[in-house]
């Protein structure tokens, strides 16, 4: 399970550090007022990780549902990427906006599958 770092930009700048959370803030606002694609439910921007050149954003997105809404909704993603990076660049009046990479975020999956092991050895 790859961890999340201690600063956005895996300890770089802390202008990268403000970059990715004003990127998480911004596309947070688009996926839910300006993208239209039922496949995009509820979907929540967890955290962004920019490169130290703030190039390329990795951006990590909580999906709620089963296996099917979550490969749906990556699918979603991937085809209104080209539109989330235009306007991410309007918002933000970039001069390089960041090239956006979605990952799926089971960051919560896993707490809450440990929380389960924890609870279940302590009831025996």
């Amino acid at each position: 399970m790859e961890g999340k770092p201690e600063t956005a930009a895996g300890g770089h700048s802390r202008r990268a550090e403000r970059m990715s959370d004003l990127i998480r803030q911004s596309l947070g606002e688009l996926l839910e007022r300006s993208v239209n694609d039922p496949r995009i439910g509820f979907v929540t921007v967890t955290f962004v990780r920019l490169t130290g050149d703030l190039r390329t954003a990795r951006v990590f997105v909580s999906i709620l549902g089963d296996e099917n809404k979550k490969e749906q909704g990556m699918e979603g993603l991937q085809a209104a990427t080209k539109f989330l990076r235009y306007q991410l660049g309007q918002r933000l009046r970039l001069r390089y906006t960041p090239v956006i990479e979605f990952q799926l975020d089971r960051s919560t999956e896993y707490d809450a599958r440990l929380e389960e092991l924890i609870r279940r050895a302590r009831l025996k």
